[in-house]
């Protein structure tokens, strides 16, 4: 229930003070990154200006999970320090002072983008805490074996990070190892690794977390590199698909394959009972021969390793027979990760584009906020790099500034708008959950199509409500029309309605007081009031509780939500006689026998209890003068004949 209320509302004294018309929330955030900019340069020196600090995205995204975890309220104190933390943990850019040399060198070179679910070292310790399906990126310090012991180790490093952590070197990497000459092997100081599937080992007292062995590494290979140019040479370049015969497999040959990731499959359930998990990457060798790399159970994790357009070379892969392993391809044998298996790496280096930077970038977002905070335009920008993917993409996702509507054009992904609801509603012309958003900011108005996975998930938004939206993709239409697509399922997809986030009342960093004649002046905020009932005028109705709209009484007896349509209503039903007790799991005389207090304290142990019910429409149709069964029970169009507890 939902009660629709009118109130005539009164200013309370807000001070004498006249307040500038602006958005205190976009004032922080500009203040922050003033800021954080600032630590950047002191601690860096001289680095090229649009290197500097945070992006702005990556701030405003950092305050609202904040806020989100501080319902009550949060501080300038507390938000700027948990930003603080946060950037100098795991996005500082410039290098900090005890990072090792090596990696510092080739940090000078290092353009290559985050694979999603990295993790760096100093979270590691921070958390003392690794997911296994976390990937580490990493750059080898130091390779030692552990005194007194025949134990392999290697110490880590990471871009982002100033300290190193330990990894116990599984057995089937020992032969890339040179203890004698340890600048000679392939795992050697300075060489870059991916690897997942680690668990940390923590201890007590003195010691150090370490990582344990893991099977799942890729070895980073550099083709300007001369050593790793004649491996690839001598070791990759000989065999190709075409050099797979039947007989060659059934006689245990050992191939050397160099071939180009075309494209890396969905996560698939395999087998009979569906446990089983898949992954399919298609590959390509310099012939143009395609040959599938299947990755089974907990394997799966090294396709997170991979992108598309890179370089893999397989050294020693299980080679199968498609019919013989009944798998289902194209090709009559496919690879497989086996235990003898070692992989490289030559990552696909994006195309960069200059990106001019809008005008819009370059003025100030107001010249300042309440509470003394002062609005920055930040440093002055011309242009600044970001990747562009093999179909023209320009991937936005580390852009610096502020994306404003007028900046949009064709194939820009990883987009953010922060601006105000216009209109919403849902596509009704396709079977997929997808709904239509208008947002408007100060330069512009843009349609987003918003994809959901089964069915509205953001709770209540509506007109006037200020969000943030991070994840957009633009592109033109057949028609040759700009659209704009939101996709719940993608990586770095999320939609806050900051006008119905509880913390902002409660965070004057976030906002300042307007007085109610403001509103007219100021329609593209969300305001904060401070005010006094005078009046009101209460008409109840029912709202749906996934998206707060209200729902409406169909002719039948259904309750629908004319906003998100969603297929899971409320009804009421009554029952009787055995189905009434099993739906009570208790007796009707035992039942009878509780006093009233009893009754409803049994009933209200029972909500959210699920059953598997049998439920009929008991409105009754009237045949002329026909006699037949009163109805029973007059307030209730449906009645639930048999009801089964579900276990």
């Amino acid at each position: 229930m939902n009660s629709d209320t009118d109130l005539i509302i009164i200013d309370e004294e807000i001070g004498d003070e006249q307040e500038e018309q602006q958005d205190a929330f976009l004032g922080f955030v500009d203040y922050a990154k003033s800021l954080l900019s600032i630590e950047d340069r002191n601690d860096l020196g001289e680095i090229v200006e649009n290197e500097i600090g945070p992006s702005w995205n990556w701030i405003v995204s950092r305050i609202l999970k904040t806020c989100s975890a501080y319902s009550s309220g949060v501080t300038a104190a507390i938000l700027l320090s948990d930003l603080s933390q946060a950037w100098n943990e795991q996005y500082r850019a410039g290098a900090p002072k005890r990072r090792p040399e090596c990696i510092t060198q080739l940090k000078r070179n290092h353009r290559r983008t985050k694979l999603p679910n990295t993790v760096t070292i100093d979270s590691i310790y921070e958390k003392n805490y690794l997911s296994v399906n976390s990937i580490l990126e990493a750059v080898i310090v130091e390779v030692f074996v552990l005194p007194g012991t025949n134990i392999y180790m290697l110490r880590l490093g990471d871009f982002w990070s100033s300290s190193t952590i330990d990894l116990y070197l599984h057995r089937r990497y020992y032969d890339l190892v040179d203890l004698e000459c340890p600048d000679r092997g392939i795992l050697k100081k300075g060489r870059e690794i991916f690897l997942t599937g680690c668990n940390l080992r923590t201890t007590r007292g003195s010691g150090y977390p370490r990582l344990l062995p893991t099977e799942y590494v890729v070895i980073l290979l550099d083709e300007n590199e001369d050593d790793d140019a004649i491996l690839l040479g001598a070791q990759f370049c000989t065999d190709s698909f075409s050099s797979i015969s039947l007989n060659a497999v059934r006689d245990g040959t050992s191939f050397s394959f160099y071939a180009r990731i075309q494209s890396i499959g969905l996560l698939e359930n395999y087998g009979r009972d569906g446990t089983l998990k898949r992954k399919q990457v298609t590959l390509v060798d310099n012939d143009d021969l395609k040959l599938s790399l299947f990755l089974w159970g907990e394997q799966v994790l090294l396709a997170n390793l991979f992108s598309v357009g890179s370089m893999l070379a397989l050294d020693r892969p299980f080679i199968a027979s498609a019919a013989e392993s009944n798998i289902e391809t194209a090709e009559e044998f496919c690879l497989e990760y086996g235990t003898a298996t070692q992989l490289y790496l030559v990552p696909f280096n994006q195309h960069e584009e200059q990106i001019s930077v809008a005008s819009t970038q370059n003025r100030p977002q107001g010249s300042r906020t309440q509470n003394g905070f002062t609005g920055s335009q930040g440093h002055k920008v011309s242009q600044v790099t970001l990747p562009r993917d093999s179909q023209g993409s320009v991937d936005f996702s580390n852009y610096p500034f502020r994306s404003f509507v007028m900046d949009l054009s064709d194939k820009m992904t990883s987009i953010n708008l922060y601006g105000v609801v216009i209109d919403i509603f849902q596509d009704r012309s396709t079977s997929e959950k997808v709904f239509v958003l208008k947002i408007g900011d100060v330069t512009g108005e843009a349609v987003v199509k918003l994809h959901f996975i089964n069915s509205w998930s953001l709770g209540r938004l509506s007109f006037g409500h200020t969000v943030h939206i991070t994840g957009l993709a633009c592109y033109k239409s057949s028609q040759n029309l700009l659209e704009m697509s939101w996709f719940e399922k993608d990586v770095g997809a999320s939609l806050v309605n900051l006008s119905c986030l509880p913390a902002l009342l409660n965070s004057p960093c976030l906002h300042k007081m307007s007085y109610l004649s403001d509103l007219s002046i100021q329609t593209n905020i969300t305001h904060i009031c401070n005010v006094h009932v005078e009046d009101y005028d209460v008409n109840s109705r029912l709202s749906h509780v996934v998206c707060g709209h209200f729902v409406t009484e169909r002719s039948d007896g259904f309750l629908e939500c004319s906003f998100c349509h969603y297929e899971s209503m409320k009804i009421s039903a009554w029952c009787t006689g055995q189905t009434a007790a099993e739906l009570l799991q208790v007796s009707p005389d035992e039942f009878y026998e509780l006093n009233e207090d009893d009754q409803a304290m049994y009933l209200y142990t029972l909500e959210n209890e699920r059953f598997t019910v049998a439920i009929v429409n008991c409105k009754r149709q009237i045949y002329g003068d026909t006699v037949g069964l009163n109805r029973e029970v007059d307030s209730c169009t449906w009645e639930i004949a048999r009801a089964l507890k579900c276990e």
